[in-house]
Formats: C-alpha cells, sequence, structure tokens
C-alpha cells in the first residue's frame, strides 16, 4: 500500500496506527492525513508534513493553526515559504525566518516590505544581489537613495536608469555611465533624466541606428553628424533622417536609400525634387520605378531608363509617354 493509498483508505474507513504510518512516509499524504482523518495534529503527521518545506508551512496553518519550533525550523529551508510562514503564521518578523528569505533577493525584498515593513541591513544586502530587486527596494521600502541600493541598481544599464528617474530624481555620472552601456538606455537616460544632449549618451544612443535617429528627433532635436552616420546604417533610419530631422538632401541619406530602388526614387522626387545620377542608377535596379523616375523625375527619356523598362510591363508606357526620343534611338 502506497502513502496515498494508506490515506485514502483512511479517510473512508477511519484512523489507524497502520495507516497513519504508511501515510506518514510521504509528506503530502502526512499532511492531507492529519487534515482530513485525524482532523488534528499528531507529533508523527507533524513530524513527516516537516520532510517538505511546503507541507510545513500547511500544517502550521491549516492544523497546528498556530507556530512552532519544527515547522518554521522546516520551512525555513525554502525562502517562499519562510516569508508566508513569517507573513501567515507567525504573523509577525523574525531573525529565522528573515535570515532563511535572505537566500533569495526577491523574498528579502518582499519580506522587508510586507513584515519588518521597514528597512533593515541584511534584506537590503539580500535585495541587492539583483538589479531590479535593489531597484524596488530602494523605491518601495528604503523610499530614498541609497549608495548600495544604486550600486547594485548600476549592474544593469534599464535599472540604472530608472534608479537615476525615479530614485535620484537627477542625473548622475555612475547611474549615466551604466546606462549608457546599451544605446536604448543611454537616449532615454539623455531624454527624462539629462533632459538635455550630451556627447556621452549621443555617443552610446549611436549604438544603434534606431536610437541615433530617436536621439536627433527628441534630444538634440536637430541634425548632428555623429547621429547621421548611424542612423544611416539601416535604410529605413536613414530615409526617415531625411525625411524628419535633415528636412532636405545630403550626401549620406541619399547613399543610404540608394539601397532601395523605390526609396531612392521617392528620395529624388521629394528630398532632391530633380534627378541625381546615383538615385537614378537606384531607380532603374527596378523597372517600376525605373518608369515612375522618368515621368516623375527626370520627366523627360534617358537612356538609363528606358533602358531598365524595356522587356518589361512598362516599356509601351514608357513608349507612349516619351515617343520621339525612342525613336530618334532607334534610328
Amino acid at each position: 500500500m502506497s502513502p496515498e493509498e494508506a490515506y485514502k483508505y483512511a479517510k473512508n474507513h477511519g484512523p489507524s496506527n497502520y495507516t497513519r504510518d504508511i501515510a506518514c512516509q510521504d509528506a503530502y499524504s502526512a499532511y492531507s492525513y492529519a487534515l482530513d482523518v485525524d482532523k488534528g495534529p499528531l507529533d508523527k503527521t507533524r513530524e513527516a508534513a516537516c520532510k517538505d518545506p511546503r507541507y510545513a508551512y500547511l500544517y502550521a496553518k491549516d492544523i497546528d493553526k498556530k507556530p512552532r519550533e519544527n515547522t518554521r525550523e522546516a520551512v525555513c529551508e525554502d525562502p517562499y515559504w519562510a516569508f508566508f510562514y513569517a507573513k501567515e503564521v507567525d504573523e509577525k518578523p523574525r531573525d529565522d525566518t528573515r535570515e532563511a528569505v535572505c537566500k533569495n533577493p526577491t523574498w528579502a525584498y518582499c519580506y522587508a516590505r510586507d513584515i519588518d515593513k521597514c528597512p533593515r541591513e541584511n534584506t537590503r544586502e539580500a535585495a541587492c544581489r539583483e538589479p531590479k530587486i535593489a531597484y524596488g527596494y530602494a523605491r518601495d521600502i528604503d523610499k530614498s537613495p541609497n549608495e548600495n541600493t544604486r550600486e547594485a541598481a548600476c549592474k544593469d544599464s534599464y535599472w540604472a536608469y530608472q534608479y537615476a528617474k525615479d530614485i535620484d530624481q537627477k542625473p548622475r555620472e555612475d547611474t549615466r555611465k551604466a546606462a549608457c552601456s546599451y544605446a536604448n538606455n543611454a537616449y532615454l537616460y539623455a531624454l527624462s533624466v539629462d533632459k538635455k544632449p550630451r556627447n556621452d549618451t549621443r555617443k552610446a544612443a549611436c549604438k544603434s541606428s534606431e536610437y541615433a535617429y530617436y536621439y536627433a528627433k527628441y534630444v538634440d532635436k536637430k541634425p548632428h553628424e555623429n547621429t547621421r552616420k548611424a542612423a544611416c546604417e539601416v535604410l529605413d533610419f536613414a530615409n526617415y533622417y531625411a525625411y524628419y530631422i535633415d528636412k532636405k538632401p545630403h550626401e549620406d541619406t541619399r547613399k543610404a536609400v540608394c539601397k532601395d530602388p523605390f526609396l531612392a526614387y521617392r528620395y529624388a522626387k521629394n528630398m532632391d525634387k530633380g534627378p541625381n545620377k546615383d538615385t537614378r542608377k537606384a531607380a532603374c535596379k527596378n523597372s517600376e520605378w525605373a518608369y515612375h523616375y522618368a515621368l516623375n523625375v527626370d520627366k523627360c527619356f534617358t537612356k538609363e531608363t528606358w533602358l531598365a523598362v524595356k522587356g518589361t510591363k512598362y516599356e509601351e508606357k514608357y513608349k507612349k509617354t516619351f515617343n520621339d526620343p525612342i525613336k530618334e534611338l532607334i534610328i
């Protein structure tokens, strides 16, 4: 007979030393036996339940309905159950449960917040093993900046930025340096903490074409050689930079968009507002945009656009539009 079978048999036929002994080979079955069969605590079932922190906690909560040294000692093997024991069984802080939860940053933070309801060196030290939890400790428990929580938050670029924004509520060299490890956080730091451009945050943002563009648009609020160069590494952001930052043609953005026939055509039409050998050459890699380039940018026949559309579905349209020059070319 297994422990679970012994528990189920006793549940239907009543308790006995025989079934209880078998049930007590397993923590869950021992807890269930005490709850549903004995309907009360016994040293034997308690001792068996204490083999597992979860069932030690449940035994104390549901059966003993009070704390005991052995159930507390058992739950202190696991920070999660130690926290809930302190909260729901002891209903107060103790050194042993606090020491147990301090094995885990999250539960140390929760203990300080919900049970101690105040900061302590040991819970703060435990929380500081994870940047996110250190930030939460400073925000919710210390409710003020602290050298230890800041140092811990600065081990992660994002939480360094959040610490500066929400806890310090001002820029510092250490939080900025940490934030600058990643382009997105450098941009956010410049936007929301420094609230102005700086060479170091710009340089860091320029590690990403996307954030170089955002930096130019929302922080510098004007073009800058470094942000343009970084944005031009990615076709879409080069295009955005030309339209929304420079708002006029530039050699760098033109060169970048010429990797795509459509964007090259559109650049010539909307930014250059006229033909350019580079945009024409790029547009001519696609018969559709070569035709539109001839129609809307050159507004006349050119050998390059004709050769690009020749033999495609755009050939007839091209002939109808530029008939005379084509006849001359053929003759």
